[in-house]
C-alpha cells in the first residue's frame, strides 16, 4: 500500500506540472492586470532616486562551485602541532604583558638597592689652591698697600651610620698651607692640620625608626608587590591561553563535524536519487536533499571562519610580534580534550583560594606598607632631641716669615730680647711636619658634648594628621580585604558549580548524540522500507549534526571551566607545571 501511495503522489505531482506548463504555453499571463489607480503610478527610474541604494529583488546565483576552503594568511601545508604546555610556555616567554611585569620586578629591585644605598659609608672632601691679593688696612704694616697670599687647602671626611639606632658618625681631616707677605704674620708658610670625630644620636624621634629605614621597608614590600603582580599576570595569561587553546580545539573538531555532515548529506542525496529512479520517491524529494547539502556547506564555511578567529586569538597570546613565523602556520592542538575534572569539596577549594589567590597577597602587602607608615608617623610625633658629641685634635707648624717686622721691636731699647721671643715662638711651633705630629700627639685637643633639639611650640600637627590618616587607611584596607574574601568565595562557588554543570551537560550531550545517531539510522531504514519520508530523514540528519557539535561544545566548556576553577583557587601555576616562574629574586 505504501508503494501505491508513493506512486499516486508522484503521478499527481507530474500532472500538476504539465498543467502549469500548458497554461504558460497558451499565453496565460499569471501576472494580474493592474488597476487604473496603480497603472497611473509610473515606476520611478533608479537614477532618479537620490541616495536610495539599488536593490536586486530577483537576484539568483547560478554559481554552484565551492570557493576555496583555505584560511587567510595561513599555509595549510605548514602544520604546527601544539600542546597546551607548549602554548603556555610560548605565552609566558613572548607575552608583552608578562615582559612588562618582569621589568617592573627588576625596577623594584633597583629601587630597593637605591634605598639601601642611603646607609652606605661615604667619603667626602675637597682640595684647591688659592692665590689672593687683598688690600692692606692693618695699622701695624702701613708700608704696604696690598697683601698677597697663596693657600693650598685639602680636607676629607667619612660618614657612617648605625641604621638600627639612627646613629651618625662623622670623621673629618683638614690640612691647609697658608703663605703671605703680610709684615705682621710671624709664620709664612703656616701649616694647619685638624682631625674631628663627631657622633649624633637621636634620643626620641628617629632613634627606632626614621625616613631612610621607612624607604627601605617600603621598597621591600614593593618588591614583594611586584612579585605578586607578576604571579597574578602569569595566572591570567595561563587561563587565557587555556581558554583560547580549547576554543581552537573545538573549532577544528567542529569543522570536521560539519564536513562529515556534508559528506553524509551528499550520501543521502545520492541514495535518494536511486530511490527516485526506483520509483520509491518523488523527484521533488531530491530537491530537499540537495538543499540539505547546500545548507550544510554553509555551516562548513561558518565553522571555518570560527577556526580562523580562534587560531588568531591563540596566536595573539603566544606570538612575540606581528612578524613571527607562527602567524603563517596552521596550529593543530594535540592534547586530548577529555580532561578529568578535579575532585574537590567546597571547603577544600575555599581554603586553597584563601591561601593562594594573589589578590589577598596584594592586600597583605598593602597592609604591611600601611603598618610601616603608622610606625613612622607615630615616631614623628615624638620630640626631636639629639645628643651630639665630638672630639678634635689640631696641629700647627711653619717657618719664620722673611718679611716679618715686629712693630713692637722698632723702638725697643733691647731688640735682641724681642727677637729672642720670636725665636722662642718658632721653636714652640716647629717646622712643617709638626702640624701632623701635633694632631697624633693630641697636643691641642677639643672636647664637646651637648644636646640639639627642634620642638614645635603647640604640638606637631603635621605628624599627628599623617598618623591619623594612616589609621584610616588601615581601616580601608581591612574593609577591602573582607570584600575580596567575599568575592573570592563567590568565584570559587561559581567555578565549582560551572564544572559540575559542564559535566552534566557533557553527559546529556553524549546521550543526545548517541540517540540522534540511532534515530537517524532508524529513519533511514524506514525510508528504505517505504515507512517514512525524506523530510523526516533530513530532520534527523540535522539533529545529529547539532548533537555532535553540542557534545564537542560541552566538552570544551568543561575544559574551560576546569581552567576557571584553577584560577579561582589560585592553583593555575602548579596545575600547569610553571611553579619555577615564581622563584623570587634575591633581596
Amino acid at each position: 500500500m505504501q508503494g501505491i501511495y508513493m506512486f499516486l503522489r508522484s503521478y499527481i505531482a507530474l500532472f500538476i506540472a504539465v498543467l502549469l506548463a500548458a497554461g504558460s504555453a497558451f499565453g496565460q499571463d499569471p501576472t494580474p492586470t493592474p488597476t487604473p489607480e496603480v497603472a497611473d503610478k509610473q515606476p520611478v527610474a533608479p537614477e532618479a532616486l537620490k541616495g536610495v541604494p539599488v536593490i536586486a529583488p530577483n537576484y539568483r546565483s547560478d554559481d554552484r562551485s565551492l570557493p576555496d576552503l583555505g584560511r587567510v594568511g595561513v599555509d595549510m601545508l605548514d602544520q604546527r602541532s601544539l600542546t597546551l604546555n607548549d602554548a603556555i610556555r610560548l605565552a609566558l616567554e613572548n607575552n608583552n604583558d608578562i615582559e612588562v611585569t618582569r621589568q617592573n620586578v627588576r625596577i623594584a629591585e633597583f629601587d630597593l638597592r637605591a634605598a639601601r644605598g642611603y646607609y652606605q659609608p661615604r667619603l667626602t672632601g675637597q682640595t684647591f689652591y688659592e692665590n689672593a691679593t687683598t688690600p692692606n688696612i692693618s695699622f701695624f704694616s702701613p708700608q704696604s698697600t696690598t697683601v698677597k697670599s697663596n693657600n693650598f687647602v685639602g680636607n676629607a671626611g667619612v660618614r657612617a651610620y648605625i641604621p638600627r639606632f639612627g646613629t651618625i658618625f662623622d670623621v673629618t681631616a683638614t690640612h691647609n698651607r697658608v703663605g703671605t707677605d703680610n709684615l705682621v704674620s710671624i709664620i709664612s708658610p703656616q701649616y694647619n692640620a685638624n682631625v674631628t670625630a663627631s657622633v649624633t644620636q637621636p634620643l626620641f624621634r628617629g632613634r627606632s625608626f626614621d625616613q631612610p629605614r621607612r624607604t627601605i621597608e617600603i621598597a621591600k614590600r614593593n618588591l614583594s608587590l611586584t612579585d605578586v603582580q607578576f604571579r597574578q599576570r602569569t595566572i591570567d595569561t595561563i587561563v587565557n591561553v587555556q581558554r583560547a587553546y580549547w576554543d581552537l580545539a573545538f573549532a577544528l573538531r567542529n569543522l570536521q563535524v560539519q564536513r562529515d555532515s556534508v559528506r553524509d548529506a551528499k550520501d543521502q542525496y545520492e541514495h535518494n536519487k536511486r530511490l527516485v529512479e526506483e520509483g520509491q520517491l518523488a523527484p521533488i524529494d531530491v530537491v530537499a536533499s540537495e538543499t540539505q547539502v547546500a545548507n550544510f556547506e554553509q555551516t562548513v564555511y561558518e565553522a571555518l571562519n570560527l577556526v580562523n578567529q580562534a587560531e588568531n586569538n591563540l596566536k595573539n597570546l603566544v606570538s612575540p610580534n606581528k612578524n613571527a613565523k607562527i602567524w603563517s602556520e596552521s596550529l593543530t592542538p594535540t592534547d586530548p580534550v577529555d580532561l578529568t575534572p578535579p575532585e574537590t569539596t567546597l571547603g577544600e577549594a575555599l581554603d586553597a583560594a584563601m591561601a593562594n589567590r594573589p589578590e589577598l597577597e596584594l592586600n597583605q602587602v598593602q597592609r604591611d606598607i600601611n603598618e610601616i607608615d603608622r610606625r613612622f608617623y607615630a615616631e614623628q610625633k615624638k620630640p626631636q632631641i639629639d645628643l651630639v658629641a665630638s672630639f678634635s685634635s689640631a696641629g700647627v707648624g711653619g717657618n719664620l716669615n722673611p718679611n716679618f717686622t715686629n712693630p713692637f721691636c722698632r723702638d725697643n731699647p733691647n731688640p735682641e730680647q724681642c727677637a729672642g721671643a720670636v725665636q722662642s715662638l718658632l721653636q714652640n711651633v716647629g717646622g712643617a711636619g709638626t702640624a701632623f705630629s701635633d694632631v697624633f700627639s693630641n697636643k691641642y685637643p677639643t672636647y664637646r658634648v651637648g644636646v640639639q633639639f627642634n620642638l614645635p611650640l603647640f604640638g606637631d600637627k603635621t605628624a599627628g594628621s599623617q598618623y591619623g590618616r594612616s589609621l584610616v587607611e588601615g581601616e580601608r584596607i581591612e574593609t577591602q580585604r573582607e570584600q575580596l574574601e567575599q568575592n573570592i568565595q563567590v568565584d570559587v562557588r561559581n567555578a565549582i558549580q560551572a564544572v559540575r554543570t559542564a559535566e552534566a551537560r557533557l553527559r546529556a550531550a553524549a546521550i543526545s548524540r548517541e540517540n540522534s545517531t540511532k534515530q537517524y539510522e532508524s529513519e533511514q531504514r524506514k525510508l528504505d522500507a517505504g515507512q517514512s519520508d525524506v523530510y523526516k530523514v533530513l530532520e534527523r540528519q540535522t539533529a545529529l549534526t547539532v548533537a555532535r557539535s553540542n557534545e564537542l561544545r560541552a566538552q570544551t566548556d568543561l575544559n574551560k571551566s576546569i581552567a576557571d576553577l584553577q584560577r579561582a583557587t589560585g592553583n593555575s601555576l602548579k596545575a600547569n607545571n610553571v611553579v619555577s616562574l615564581l622563584q623570587k629574586p634575591a633581596r
